[in-house]
């Protein structure tokens, strides 16, 4: 063998004995430094093929631009709108009651409550950076932050408004004129302008930087050696980027974790319920992870308020239900994501896991009711 071959030969070696050792082996001073650096030369991440992800990153700002005036007024509104239980059929609902600033923008709930103390059949999804969805309820049923309003409003079991009448109620609270008309350029009040309105505030609800950001930006002193450990499991052994990948933590897809239920008392078949098809049964969206630690209980079910029983059910790879005789042909028993296995992490990993979490979650914006017109 020549010396010239022998020495590529042991070059492709060099490179992949480096790899191994950023995927597997470096000690916590090493991956304090490689997460230091750009992401560019951040370790591997464990991603399954034919999975489009991006790589974690700072909190993105909200979309909307509060230097234009319109926007501004519109933000107002909508504000106000959104706190006020005058919306509901009954006055005493509003969207901040699922929703509450406190809470991160959730109800800290299984399952919101609502008219006539009615019980929802899903977990109160998280406002926070909920601009960036492409759709919106766990089961993207909705296209638009203008589509998604009209839901809660008009459902039976949560504000149960007509929606008819909701212009003709508001007309007949006077403060609320000028407020359209600051934000529409006339005091005209239609369900188009609520929609819009609602939408507009909703845009601006962003999460607060965290350690992991400010991490990021150069204060490498903001996490602990446990949570850069945890970074570093969350892109490779846990196989969490995979599905929460980027600045938020979500790739916006949908996904079967194996808690349909199916056949059983709290069945929910999911993304099926929009779309009809038959792969899309058990799906549901990807929710963020931003403040994560303080927005339980989680999933679309609230099923699980500890992230010690969450973890222990992703390093399992989630539960199989097992089909009955009558549903071996069943074309729409519900079908696991292929992207959940088994992780074998250890005690000590699953901590390391959590101690990341609560690093991407923070304290809530101190965000009071507005003032109410009369």
């Amino acid at each position: 063998m020549s010396m010239a071959i022998i020495s590529v030969f042991l070059l492709l070696l060099s490179f992949r004995s480096f790899e191994f050792k950023q995927g597997d082996d470096l000690s916590v001073d090493s991956l304090r430094k490689l997460y230091a650096g750009p992401a560019l030369k951040w370790p591997k991440a464990t991603i399954d093929s034919g999975v489009v992800y991006n790589e974690l990153g700072v909190l993105p700002p909200s979309p909307v631009d509060m230097t234009v005036d319109s926007n501004k007024n519109k933000v107002k509104l909508g504000k106000i709108l959104f706190f006020d239980p005058r919306l509901s059929e009954s006055n005493q609902i509003s969207c901040s009651s699922c929703h509450a600033p406190d809470l991160h923008w959730a109800d800290g709930r299984e399952v919101s409550i609502g008219h006539d103390h009615a019980a929802n059949s899903r977990n109160a999804p998280v406002l926070e950076n909920v601009w960036f969805f492409k759709t919106l309820f766990w089961d993207g049923r909705a296209s638009s932050l203008e589509d998604q309003v009209q839901g809660p409003l008009t459902s039976a079991i949560e504000m149960h408004q007509d929606m008819k009448s909701l212009p003709q109620k508001l007309a007949k609270i006077k403060g609320y004129k000028p407020l359209f008309e600051s934000a529409f350029g006339d005091g005209k009040i239609n369900t188009d302008r609520i929609f819009k309105s609602l939408a507009t505030f909703q845009r601006t609800i962003v999460s607060r930087k965290a350690a992991f950001d400010r991490f990021l930006e150069g204060n490498k002193k903001m996490m602990t050696d446990q949570q850069i450990e945890g970074l570093h499991l969350f892109r490779t052994k846990a196989r969490c980027m995979n599905c929460h990948n980027g600045p938020l933590f979500t790739d916006n897809e949908f996904h079967n974790a194996g808690l349909t239920y199916y056949g059983r008392k709290y069945q929910d078949l999911g993304r099926y319920n929009v779309t009809k098809k038959a792969e899309d049964v058990g799906k549901f969206k990807t929710p963020g992870l931003r403040n994560v630690m303080r927005t339980a209980p989680w999933f679309h079910n609230g099923l699980f308020g500890n992230m010690d029983g969450v973890m222990n059910m992703y390093n399992v790879g989630m539960p199989d239900q097992k089909r009955k005789p009558e549903q071996l042909n069943d074309p729409l028993y519900p079908v696991k994501d292929k992207l959940l296995k088994p992780l074998h992490l250890t005690p000590a990993e699953k901590a390391a896991v959590i101690a990341f979490l609560y690093s991407i979650s923070t304290e809530p914006w101190k965000d009071r009711s507005p003032e109410l017109p009369q």
